[in-house]
Parts: C-alpha cells; sequence; structure tokens
C-alpha cells in the first residue's frame, strides 16, 4: 500500500509573499508601484504586522521590493519579465506538437489538466522515493559526483533483468542510461540520422516524435495507426517511396491511442523492416502500466535491427527522469561518445535513488495498484464521455490514455482553446496527427479526469 505525503502548507510569511508577487507578475503592481503599507496589508490579509514586515524583508533580499526608509515600500525598477502564466493560458499560442507540454507545464496549480501526459502526484509513491532519497544522499557519493560513462552499474544490472521479463534479452553493458527517455530519443536520432533523412512515424503518434524530427531537420512521413497497429500495406509502401533511415513507434500501449500490437503484426513489421533495409527505435516508456506484457519488437528482434527505450517517469515520478537505450553490443561505445560529447552524464543522484528505491520492492505493489485504479477510471471515464456526446471507439486494455471522437462537426482544436480559458488543459487530435487528420480526435488522460468538473467544463467548450 503506498503512503501519500501532503504538501507541506505554507506558512503566512510564504502566503503573503504570493499574493505581492502574484501582484507584480500580473502587472497589477508595475515598477517603481508603492506596496500597501505593513499596516493596511497586515489588516486586508488577517496577519500580524510582524508577518508582513518579514515577508517584504525576504522580497527586498530577492530584489523584487525596495525600500525606502520614511516612504515604504516600491516595487523594484527593474521590470521582471512579463509572466503570462500570472496573467492567464497563452490562447494565442499555435496548436503544434509542443502545444499541450507547454500549456500542462504553464497552467495554474488549480487547473485541470485531462490532456497531460503524466498521473496525478497522488498516484505516485512519494514516501518511498522520498525515503530512498534519504538514504543515498546519507550513504552514496552519487550527490557530488559524475556517474560512469554508461550509468549507474547496479541500475542497469537491474533494468537488465526487467528487460528479460518482458522477453527482451539484454546485456547490462547493452544498456546507456540517460537524463530521459526523451534525452534517450534525441541521442538515437542524433546517432542514426542525418538533416534531411526520412523517418516513419505513426499517424497518429505521441506528439514530441514529430517535435525531434523536426527539430533534427528530418523528413516525416506518417503511416495511419489503428487498433491493430500500423497500416502495413501503408507501411510497406512507405519503405518502398521513402527508404526512411528507420521507424519510430510505440509497440506497447501506444501514446495517443492505448493500442498494442499482436506477435503477427510484430513478426510482419521486422520482416518489412529487415527487406527494406529500416531500422525501427521502440519507445517503450509506458510496459509497466501492462499486467501481462505484451510483443516487443525488441524482443522478437533481438536488438539487432531495434533500439528500445524505456525509464519510469510515467509510473514513479515526472521529477525522477531517466532514460535507458538498450542497443546492439557494436554500437554502445559509439553511442557512449556521442552521450558524453552533448551531456558529459546522466543523472547520478537520480539513477542511484531510482536503483535504492526500485531495490526495496515496493514497486511491484505501487504498479499493481496503479493498474487497479487505472482500470477502474478507464470504465468511468468512458461513460462520463459519452454522456457529453463523446465516444471511444476503441478502450485499450491498460495504460492512462483514452483516443475519443468529438461528436460530428466539432474541430478539437476550436473546443481545446475555449476549455484553457478556463483553465483546462484538453490535448487536440491534430497535435498527434502528421496528415493533420484527427481533428474531431481528442486524447483523454483517465487519471486525471477523476473531478467531475472536467467534463462539465468540457460539455461548456464544446457548447461554444
Amino acid at each position: 500500500m503506498t503512503v501519500m505525503v501532503a504538501e507541506p502548507a505554507l506558512s503566512r510569511v510564504e502566503t503573503v509573499m504570493r499574493a505581492i508577487e502574484a501582484r507584480i507578475e500580473g502587472r497589477a503592481l508595475g515598477p517603481g508601484a508603492r506596496l500597501p503599507s505593513v499596516r493596511g496589508l497586515a489588516e486586508s490579509m488577517q496577519v500580524s504586522k510582524s508577518t508582513v514586515v518579514e515577508a517584504y524583508d525576504r522580497l527586498a533580499a530577492r530584489g523584487a521590493i525596495v525600500s525606502r526608509p520614511g516612504s515604504g515600500f516600491f516595487v523594484s525598477a527593474r521590470p521582471e519579465p512579463l509572466s503570462l502564466t500570472a496573467i492567464g493560458p497563452r490562447l494565442d499560442r499555435a496548436v503544434d506538437p509542443v502545444w499541450i507540454t507547454r500549456q500542462s507545464l504553464e497552467a495554474r496549480p488549480d487547473s485541470l489538466r485531462p490532456g497531460c501526459g503524466w498521473l496525478p502526484p497522488d498516484w505516485l509513491p512519494q514516501a518511498e522515493l522520498r525515503r530512498a532519497l534519504r538514504q543515498v544522499a546519507r550513504q552514496s557519493d552519487a550527490v557530488m559526483f559524475y556517474d560512469t560513462p554508461q550509468g549507474h552499474a547496479p541500475l542497469r544490472q537491474h533494468m537488465a533483468l526487467r528487460l528479460t521479463e518482458r522477453g527482451i534479452r539484454a546485456h547490462p553493458d547493452q544498456l546507456v542510461l540517460t537524463d530521459s527517455v526523451t534525452h534517450a530519443l534525441d541521442l538515437i536520432i542524433r546517432f542514426l540520422a542525418e538533416p534531411g533523412d526520412t523517418v516513419l512515424l505513426d499517424d497518429p503518434c505521441y506528439f514530441s516524435f514529430q517535435a525531434l524530427a523536426r527539430a533534427h531537420r528530418l523528413h516525416m512521413v506518417g503511416v495511419p495507426f489503428g487498433p491493430e497497429g500500423p497500416d502495413l500495406a501503408a507501411f510497406e509502401q512507405a519503405l518502398i517511396e521513402h527508404r526512411p533511415r528507420f521507424y519510430i513507434t510505440n509497440s506497447g500501449l501506444q501514446n495517443p491511442t492505448g493500442a498494442s500490437l499482436s506477435p503477427v503484426v510484430v513478426h510482419r513489421i521486422l520482416r518489412l523492416a529487415e527487406m527494406h533495409g529500416t531500422l525501427i527505435v521502440e519507445d517503450d516508456a509506458y510496459a509497466d502500466f501492462e499486467a501481462e506484457p505484451g510483443p516487443r519488437l525488441a524482443g522478437f528482434d533481438g536488438l539487432d535491427r531495434v533500439i528500445h527505450v524505456g525509464g519510469f517517469s510515467k509510473t514513479i515520478s515526472t521529477g525522477a527522469r531517466l532514460g535507458a537505450i538498450a542497443i546492439r553490443d557494436d554500437w554502445v561505445e559509439r553511442l557512449v561518445d556521442l552521450k558524453l560529447a552533448v551531456s558529459l552524464s546522466d543523472n547520478h543522484l537520480t539513477a542511484a535513488t531510482l536503483h535504492r528505491f526500485l531495490g526495496e520492492g515496493s514497486y511491484r505493489h505501487h504498479v499493481d495498484a496503479m493498474r487497479t485504479r487505472l482500470a477502474e477510471a478507464r470504465g468511468t471515464v468512458v461513460r462520463r464521455l459519452a454522456e457529453v456526446g463523446v465516444t471511444v471507439p476503441f478502450v485499450p486494455k491498460a495504460g492512462m490514455f483514452l483516443w475519443a471522437r468529438l461528436p460530428d462537426g466539432f474541430d478539437a482544436a476550436a473546443v481545446s482553446r475555449r476549455a484553457l480559458a478556463r483553465g483546462v488543459v484538453l490535448a487536440p487530435g491534430n497535435v498527434f496527427s502528421l496528415s493533420q487528420g484527427a481533428a474531431d480526435a481528442m486524447r483523454f488522460n483517465v487519471a486525471q479526469c477523476a473531478d467531475p468538473r472536467v467534463f462539465s467544463e468540457l460539455s461548456r467548450a464544446m457548447e461554444g
């Protein structure tokens, strides 16, 4: 059973500071403006004068305000950068492959995030992770020093065993640790491709695949993807016409559809990739959401043509980010050299903490409880969406995502903008679609849909 630890409440001094900072960030108090008197603010916020004095002293120490003896406190003449999140969400931003990430991360703390891609904090093993972090801080040199070039050896050993449980045979020396799965994918693209090369993507696919490919100036070709996986005829035709350098996909619990590949489809993809000389990058970030491991491209391939990537940010903590690349052994040294060139080292403290946490044995209990909770949430969210006219044609067997369809005539991007203005971050379909063929689709994170306001605000946004 996971014991949750509540976030500490703000002190009175911190509450006063936050109130003043919010006024400054939102331009209610501009540069040079006089702050309320100590007595006046104390009365309006129902705190003591000494609390306000201490709050003002701390803000002055940060350079946010200045004291003028005999006159009071004033906002610093040096203007702070305009904080759009303090005023409200950026409704003018293009709905592109980084739209959801930016809106989710920039949203106010009290915003609803049914479109984001992570679990709520109270779903995560906070107490156990904090305990592991304290133990590492007391007993390990990970706080002070760089890690080894390939990454924390004990964690690589543990992860190799976990891969074996999922049918992927990888020696610890075939694993390279990175700062995150995104960092891993960035390294792999640098390793495999040159600007102008072609890459195959699922359509729809995880939006970061598009963003990374665009950042590396790759030519992207989409392959229609449905509940059974990629359209194999279209996949083969794309291989013939475009001769892509590699194909990147989620073979298990694909983001955003939640679909998983069958053994027959996995075998056919590998066979076609071999025939046409195409490599495969398999992002397996959602593996631990499955109770029974499904087939993996790397498991069938033996890491010959497939590079496998995984991590723990989805199931343990978005703050304890770490990625792992499993790759053929004759490529390891070159990949490590590239890693050293662009990032020097992964996060030694995170790697040591995760190894400590995983070794305690509570992780399996955590993921078992998480899977049960997600299964219950999926059923509830499908029902609640139907009540507002949103359908889910395919319900995945596991994971946190549902790929839903709005009623005829609705544009998901327009609905998402209206919802964002009301403090709700949604995930419009065309963010995931290279062909822009998902205008009526939305991805919902069932773990982020517990608040009934998600559905009432969705309904209002659909009404216009």
